[in-house]
């Protein structure tokens, strides 16, 4: 399963692609509200977007929020071919990769609420049976250890049948339990709780965990749960053999074999509950602020969310409940995630002072200092 979940918010990443020319950045504000975006933020955001699209991005997109109003900026092509550049008066449907575990955790917290799920209770209690295998015992797993990459869990060996590009070219799908058999046939990688490494078999079973406690498809709790309630009406969760994204949108790209390759089709039941989310900068960024504030899950369970360990990357971001966080430099703190699927590239992320930023982009970039776009983005 390659959902490109890129190591959570290093301060640099690095990829091999071809530079696109530079197509001006765009701006539009919204009139959610008497004030607008904070100029300072607008300038240094454009200009990270036009350093993406200098490092190798083909096209870029970002949402600010301050005080419910939202500015959109965009940098580069929305299509190569037709070197046509992105719009920003448009809602643009992006697929947004692992952003989507971010939700899937919520789901499961609000689950917890209701004291239908214990987070320290196995995850064999709810899935029994289902985590068998080379040194893995699901009786051994719990709940906690699967939202937070815990567990130990193996991916399935890579091939190019569990490539989401490929399996949409070649008409071919999956279902979650097929996924967990070909991710058992390897290995555990350590034992339960004894560190952290981001797997995404994680949240293949956290969608299936939802569907055993709830005696629903996951699709349509995180519809009721989360997108109807909060309004989030351009986010979807694409159908099995959906392999195209509604309009309008972005094309996705990917180098390959040093070629800059349309790779917007993608087969959403290959990353599902990890990481099959389309949405756009608004809704992804309403979702953050809306979950910081208590309005999708309860405060203790929130507090659940937030209790993490250092992710190891140097950073100083820790992962806690399907969710990544940090101070920046300003003192504010960060509470987010990002991902990364075929053709496409998301940050995301809030503070409790009422900011947030989506930032994604199509193709791939040489350097980029993520770090630094999330202050810019968020420092007052």
């Amino acid at each position: 399963m390659r959902v490109r979940a890129l190591a959570f918010y290093r301060s640099v990443m690095r990829f091999r692609t071809r530079t696109v020319p530079i197509v001006a950045a765009a701006l539009i504000l919204s009139a959610c509200a008497s004030e607008p975006v904070s100029p300072a933020r607008v300038d240094s955001v454009r200009g990270d977007l036009d350093a993406m699209v200098a490092a190798g991005a083909v096209g870029a997109l970002a949402t600010l929020t301050e005080r419910q109003t939202s500015t959109v900026l965009a940098s580069g092509l929305a299509d190569a071919t037709a070197r046509t550049p992105i719009r920003t008066d448009v809602a643009h449907h992006v697929r947004v990769g692992s952003v989507t575990k971010s939700f899937t955790a919520a789901i499961v917290l609000q689950l917890v609420a209701e004291h239908r799920v214990d987070l320290d209770r196995s995850i064999d209690t709810y899935l029994p049976g289902l985590l068998s295998g080379i040194d893995v015992d699901g009786r051994a797993i719990t709940v906690r250890q699967i939202l937070g990459h815990r567990s130990g869990l193996p991916e399935p060996a890579r091939s190019p049948e569990l490539d989401e590009h490929e399996a949409a070219k070649n008409g071919r799908t999956f279902t979650p339990a097929q996924e967990i058999t070909l991710a058992l046939a390897q290995p555990a990688k350590f034992a339960p709780g004894s560190r952290f490494e981001y797997t995404n078999t994680n949240y293949i079973v956290a969608g299936l965990l939802i569907e055993a406690v709830t005696g629903h498809r996951y699709t349509d709790e995180l519809r009721e749960r989360i997108l109807t309630p909060l309004g989030l009406s351009d986010t979807y969760l694409p159908a099995t053999g959906e392999t195209g994204l509604r309009p309008p949108h972005p094309t996705g790209y990917t180098t390959v074999d040093a070629t800059l390759t349309d790779t917007t089709r993608m087969e959403p039941s290959v990353p599902w509950a990890s990481g099959a989310l389309v949405s756009t900068g608004a809704d992804v960024n309403r979702f953050f602020l809306a979950l910081l504030a208590g309005q999708v899950v309860p405060g203790p369970q929130l507090t659940q969310m937030l209790d993490g360990i250092d992710m190891g990357n140097g950073d100083g971001m820790s992962y806690g409940l399907g969710l990544g966080y940090t101070r920046l430099p300003c003192g504010a703190r960060y509470v987010g995630h990002i991902g990364g699927v075929a053709g496409f590239s998301t940050v995301a992320g809030a503070t409790r002072s009422g900011l947030a930023v989506t930032i994604s982009y199509t193709g791939t970039v040489s350097s980029v200092d993520l770090g630094g776009m999330l202050a810019h983005a968020l420092c007052d």
